[in-house]
This record gives structure tokens, C-alpha cells and sequence, in this order.
């Protein structure tokens, strides 16, 4: 099959075309053929080598985490899938990522695929999807009026955070540039921040929960918009402990813990119309599509979602 691997660490100039062999099935995964997957920062931090104390893997490496396709084969122990199933996942952090035409996917972290979205729509959700749900809903416990600022907005994480919070009742802020803001208002935002313009600490205060999708300063100003016993989930950097003591916070830095029932929730949402993939670029899975896909996301500034057609 084809896929995409990197054979060292380095700059996006190590995506590499190779053929490789389809990967074996294992009693507890089905073998899916992948009809688009997605791009996420921990595709090029770990390309660049970033991550390798946490993630130890040996060469070579097939990058991507986020998966949407036909199952082609079920392990001996699958009982909720067969051959045939629309699916998507954000499968587990392995050496054999979704940049490929078959990848395998243990079944507790597979859902059905939404009946109205394309491949390319459910590609997108997995990983950023789930992420943003943990923060908002596991860690942050969003509910009916709560007041939530979601950084960077137009972002994979942030359009997908923006809906959830709309969706359980939430008073929802959000940052972004101002060439952003028609849709990310359109997501349901109700106080858009143009960040170049305004200060969100000047204009914010007394909020239930904020979202950090950026770390640094961003992250140390956004305890001043929070009242006492507020929330701040990180996806991005680990919160400095004595800063949300300092203002009566409760801090985390949220690493994803992906499950099919979560994507479940998820799908729920976008039957009913309430949740919706932006999809900002849409690149083939070849070298030169994966490196600009690279290069977009790198650049802090993709709208949506980077989606890769296989």
C-alpha cells in the first residue's frame, strides 16, 4: 500500500512516498481502508522530533491520527463492527499512523459514521473533536449559561469547542483575527475578539471556563477573565500551579484519552445539526500534499481543519 513516513526526524522535507505492507489485523482491531484523515500539531512535533521522550518509536514512521473510512476486515474478537461499516477514529498513538490507504484501529476506539457527512468531514473530527469535548465537558463540566472563552477560535480545536459549548448552553467568547470572524461567529459565537484589536483580558471578566489553545502570555492573562473556582484547561502547555492558586482556579493540562463513545457523543451532535467540520484545506495524500499540509498547519494560521483525500 501507499503511505507517507518519515525515516528520521527532521523538517517537512522528510515525508517520504513509500510502499509498505498492509498492516496486520489483531483479534481487537478491524483493518480500515482510508478514504481521508487529517493533520494535527502532534503529526509535525513529532516529525520534528519533539516528542520523541514521550513517544519513542522506531523508524519508519507513518504519521497521522485521525481516520475516516471502510472497514475491509474485523479481527477475531470485533463484535460491534463488520466489513463494510463506514467508520472513523483517532486511532492510538503507534508507529503506524493513518498517512496510508489501510491502517488498523482497535475497535473500543471506532464509532459509526454520521450518515449526512462526507469522508472528508468525518476525518477532521476525531482527534479534535474529542480533545475539545474533554476540556469542555470531562474537565470543565460546560453547562446551561455558563460563560466560556475559547482561544483561537478558528482553529481544529477551537470551531469544534465553539459548537459543543453553544450546544450545552453556554455564553460562548472567542478569539480569532477579524478576517476570521464572519464564520466563527456563524459557529454560535456570541462576543468575537478580534485579538489584533482588542485585549480579551480587558474586555472579559467573571467567565466559568477558558480554553487555551496557545499558550505562553495568552494562557497567563486568560486567569484574569475567570471568576473564582473558574476552569482552565490547556491543550498546549501544562498551567503554572501557583498562577491558578494565585486566582482561585482550577488549572490542567488536558492530553486526549480518545474512545469510540466519546466519538459517539460527537456524532450524536452532527446528526442533529449541531456540530459541523470547517475545512480549510483539502490536499491529496502524496509528498508534496502532505508537506503543504505540514507547512499550513505549522503556520498557527489554517482555518478549520487540514483534511488529506486518500
Amino acid at each position: 500500500m501507499k503511505a507517507i513516513v518519515i525515516e528520521k526526524y527532521g523538517d517537512k522535507d522528510q515525508l517520504k512516498e513509500k510502499e509498505v505492507s498492509i498492516p496486520e489485523v489483531k483479534d481487537n482491531q478491524v483493518l480500515v481502508e482510508v478514504k481521508a484523515t487529517s493533520i494535527n500539531p502532534i503529526d509535525w512535533k513529532l516529525r520534528e522530533g519533539f516528542l520523541k521522550d514521550k513517544l519513542d518509536f522506531d523508524f519508519p514512521i507513518i504519521l497521522g491520527w485521525d481516520a475516516a473510512g471502510i472497514v475491509k476486515k474485523v479481527g477475531r474478537g470485533v463484535t460491534e463492527f463488520k466489513e463494510g461499516d463506514r467508520v472513523y477514529a483517532r486511532p492510538a498513538t503507534t508507529r503506524q499512523g493513518t498517512y496510508a490507504e489501510y491502517t488498523t484501529v482497535d475497535q473500543h476506539l471506532l464509532a459509526l459514521m454520521p450518515e449526512n457527512i462526507t469522508f472528508e468531514e468525518a476525518a477532521a473530527v476525531p482527534l479534535a473533536g474529542q480533545t475539545a469535548w474533554q476540556c469542555l465537558v470531562d474537565f470543565g463540566g460546560i453547562g446551561e449559561g455558563d460563560q466560556v472563552l475559547i482561544h483561537a477560535g478558528s482553529g481544529g480545536v477551537g470551531h469544534y469547542a465553539i459548537q459543543i459549548a453553544k450546544a450545552l448552553g453556554a455564553q460562548v467568547a472567542a478569539t480569532a483575527s477579524g478576517e476570521n470572524q464572519s464564520w466563527v461567529k456563524e459557529l454560535g459565537t456570541d462576543r468575537f475578539i478580534n485579538y489584533k484589536e482588542e485585549d480579551f483580558a480587558e474586555v472579559l471578566s467573571g467567565y466559568d471556563f477558558v480554553l487555551d489553545t496557545l499558550g505562553g502570555d495568552i494562557q497567563e492573562k486568560s486567569y484574569q477573565v475567570l471568576k473564582e473556582g473558574g476552569k482552565l484547561a490547556s491543550i498546549v502547555q501544562p498551567p503554572e500551579g501557583e498562577s491558578a492558586e494565585k486566582h482561585g482556579v482550577e488549572a490542567e493540562f488536558v492530553w486526549l484519552e480518545e474512545s469510540g463513545r466519546k466519538l459517539e457523543k460527537l456524532s450524536n451532535l452532527i446528526v442533529n445539526g449541531k456540530l459541523s467540520s470547517v475545512i480549510g484545506h483539502k490536499l491529496p495524500l502524496t509528498e508534496n500534499g502532505l508537506k503543504e499540509a505540514h507547512e499550513i498547519s505549522e503556520s498557527h494560521h489554517a482555518k478549520g481543519k487540514i483534511v488529506i483525500h486518500v
